[in-house]
């Protein structure tokens, strides 16, 4: 009997026992999260990885009370357990030597473990400028070009590695969201506050999200409910007439169920013609915008799970001042566009982490998408619509330890276009495409100085084929704060050609496809390999930390549709290569803390992106060969109320560029054959009045440069030689805006903000 109530009572109470629970936070010296430290008990297999806020939660074990944390460039602890809460603050392998009273955290972050070459940008960068939305995010980035893609549509355009955005994969969260027809106008649907970071790839990205990246991936995260405050609003003013504003709703229904309701509106009414071609410098429209975003975390059990719900209208007027839409649309009265898209988007993403195997997961991610627009140019007209269904299933684990991981899982892509274009000719170009594919990423990390990930693909594509993608990123340091990167990898696209291209039907070029025997458009589908080398090393320069990275980068096409506006003035001609297209990118960078909260960055880059056309092997035209980036940031030090000034100015310096053939013209309408170099300046200036309030003012091309000619025969745009699409530069002068951000944070956040600025502030006084 006794024997009995002893055994029933040690089995309760190493019942009870395992059932407690060790809950804690895990960051850097800078109180900074860190997102995926592994946490596990000595000698166990038992353990778990941080979240997005570095938080973990991990069940009691009976064999052990040594916890030890570790994550891959920082020291690992072991730590004796007394305590079912627990604050673990790891340092930087490379800084223990040295003593760190305070850092500011860089608005753009570049890695020293990352096997592949990505940079992140953080709100902090993105705050530097108005970033009304995300085409126009990268302006103090110095890896992406932007460029307004005519003089009618007020359209920006990126460019990676010198090859246009259609060559990147842009996703949101790692589900492509930018393609197809989104690909003229997707980035202006997603408004620059709900950002919360973005990571930049150069060269060939990982197979998991898609066999279409070619010389780049661009992911941008969206904000988190679980971590979102419970009021956010942001109101922009700008000098032409164009006026946004944001506001975000977060509420907390309990622990693991949060959700945020994010409104955007803007709207511009001001016609303006600041360089008096008698056309409108941008369109007049309005957007409306809506998001609501859902988060289920449970982290004890492993289990985080989003859900989005997204409706947009936008709707844009360009053209002549005296266009009216009413009468004159689609008519010879006057020339005038419009642009009216609709976006509906659900998308769901789930994941769950064994809890007593935290290297082992799975992930689940689903999207369904309707992009709608209908459009004119003048007489020219373009309709497309695209639903899209897009689901893919990850498998992470390990093989035999934590050095060896792997990623494998299938996908599924499905289109339905339904297109319609109206230039010289008249025709339906409606299609389903779809594909299924499976794919197995390797990934080797010895913990110091070496990692790899080896990747492939296979897909099966009722237009491109089957056919398999393989990638390879290289990781070494050689010494102290300093990396060595390599890549390459395939890529294959099918090249939406009208989509892509819609500043063309803003000229009165013929249209002519000269290949007939493709499945896309009478075209085959595009391939090209990606190469490239990257270096950084950080190091001190007169006391003050210091940061030089060099890239080059090299793309060669096996295939490609050729976009030819170098035949003639009077058309445009797709066709497949037939011989040579490379693009060659080189980029050197270099930043330093001047003093604190100084920083200054500067960044060379060279160009040399050539195809075959019809009229030879020519140079990409409207595209600098070299460019020349510089940034100054300085923000004073956060006063105990939490006062603050910024400033940033961002200076681009483009060299000439090569205009597309116009020599058969009449004189009056011949171009140069290259555009001369000119710079733009950029400012801001923040005023932080509190935590919670803040204005800032800025100007957009303060140094007024202006293109004259951007439009050829602007005064018969009827006629046989008017082209809007020759842009190599602003055609605007010098724009100035205003803006405020206030916001409502709980208790706990306001907590968190006095400490640090208290504690800032006190750092800056010593």
């Amino acid at each position: 009997m006794f024997k009995n109530i002893a055994f029933l009572l040690f089995f309760v109470s190493q019942f009870i026992y395992s059932q407690e629970t060790i809950k804690g936070i895990v960051t850097d010296e800078n109180n900074q999260p860190l997102l995926g430290a592994n946490v596990f008990w000595f000698n166990t297999a038992i353990g778990t990885t941080t979240d997005e806020n570095g938080n973990f939660t991990i069940k009691k074990s009976p064999e052990t009370s040594s916890l030890v944390i570790s994550y891959i460039g920082f020291e690992t602890k072991k730590i004796e357990i007394t305590s079912n809460t627990i604050s673990v603050v790891l340092k930087e392998v490379n800084t223990l030597k040295e003593v760190v009273v305070s850092k500011t955290k860089k608005g753009t972050e570049h890695s020293l473990y990352k096997v592949q070459n990505i940079q992140v940008m953080g709100q902090k960068e993105l705050l530097k400028a108005a970033c009304c939305n995300l085409s126009e995010s990268f302006s103090t980035n110095p890896s992406i070009d932007v460029n307004f893609s005519d003089a009618v549509t007020g359209n920006r355009q990126i460019k990676m590695l010198g090859l246009t955005s259609p060559y990147i994969l842009i996703a949101e969260e790692n589900i492509p969201s930018v393609r197809g027809a989104s690909q003229a106008y997707g980035l202006s649907f997603v408004p620059g506050t709900w950002v919360e970071s973005i990571q930049i790839t150069k060269g060939a990205g990982s197979v998991i999200n898609g066999y279409e990246s070619i010389s780049g991936q661009i992911n941008y995260e969206v904000l988190k409910p679980s971590n979102d405050i419970p009021f956010f609003l942001n109101a922009y003013a700008s000098q032409d007439e164009r006026y946004e504003i944001n506001t975000h709703f977060n509420n907390k229904f309990s622990d693991k169920l949060s959700s945020t309701l994010f409104l955007h509106g803007n709207t511009r009414v001001g016609k303006n013609d600041m360089n008096d071609d008698g056309f409108l410098d941008g369109p007049i429209g309005k957007q409306v915008n809506i998001l609501n975003r859902w988060q289920y975390n449970d982290a004890e059990n492993g289990i985080v799970s989003f859900l989005n719900v997204r409706y947009m209208n936008d709707e844009k007027q360009a053209g002549e001042m005296d266009f009216n839409p009413d009468t004159d649309r689609l008519t010879m009265n006057a020339w005038g566009s419009e642009i009216n898209t609709e976006k509906i988007e659900i998308s769901n993403k789930t994941g769950y982490v064994f809890p007593d195997m935290p290297y082992q997961s799975f992930g689940f991610q689903n999207s369904f998408q309707s992009h709608k627009q209908d459009s004119y140019f003048g007489l020219s007209q373009y309709d497309i619509h695209q639903k899209s269904f897009y689901s893919n299933l990850l498998f992470n684990s390990i093989i035999n330890n934590t050095k060896n991981k792997f990623t494998t899982g299938l996908n599924f892509t499905y289109d339905d276009y339904n297109e319609y274009v109206a230039v010289n000719f008249s025709r339906d170009f409606s299609r389903i495409d779809n594909s299924v594919g499976a794919f197995f990423e390797y990934t080797y990390d010895n913990t110091d100085n070496f990692s790899l990930v080896a990747g492939a693909r296979v897909d099966n594509h009722n237009r491109l084929g089957t056919f398999i993608t393989p990638r390879l990123h290289i990781r070494y340091n050689p010494w102290k704060e300093a990396v060595i990167r390599a890549s390459a990898g395939r890529g294959k696209r099918a090249a939406n050609i009208f989509a892509e291209n819609q500043q063309l039907f803003a000229s009165n070029r013929n249209f002519s496809i000269l290949n007939t025997d493709g499945k896309l458009y009478g075209l085959n589908p595009e391939i090209a390999w990606n190469y490239g080398l990257s270096f950084i090393q950080k190091f001190k320069l007169a006391g003050k930390d210091a940061e030089v990275i060099l890239d080059y980068y090299r793309t060669d096409f096996q295939n490609q549709a050729v976009v030819d506006v170098d035949h003639s003035p009077q058309e445009v001609l797709f066709y497949n290569l037939e011989g040579n297209s490379f693009a060659n990118s080189f980029q050197a960078e270099f930043s330093i803390d001047l003093m604190t909260h100084l920083t200054f960055k500067t960044a060379y880059k060279y160009y040399d992106v050539q195809t075959q056309f019809t009229r030879g092997q020519l140079e990409k035209a409207l595209q600098a060969k070299h460019r020349v980036f510089g940034n100054l940031a300085y923000e004073t030090h956060i006063k105990e109320k939490g006062q603050q000034w910024k400033f940033d100015v961002t200076y681009n310096w483009l060299g000439e560029q090569r205009l597309p053939y116009t020599q058969s013209n009449p004189v009056q309408y011949r171009l140069d054959e290259y555009a001369p170099a000119f710079g733009t300046l950029n400012a801001q200036i923040t005023r932080t009045f509190s935590s919670v309030f803040e204005v800032y003012v800025g100007g957009e091309n303060m140094t007024n440069y202006k293109q004259t000619n951007g439009i050829i025969q602007n005064e018969n745009p009827f006629g046989t030689y008017f082209d809007s699409s020759m842009i190599y530069g602003p055609t605007f002068g010098a724009m100035y805006y205003a803006g405020l951000r206030f916001k409502i944070k709980d208790k706990k956040e306001n907590h968190k903000i006095e400490e640090h600025n208290h504690i800032e502030g006190e750092a800056h006084d010593h």
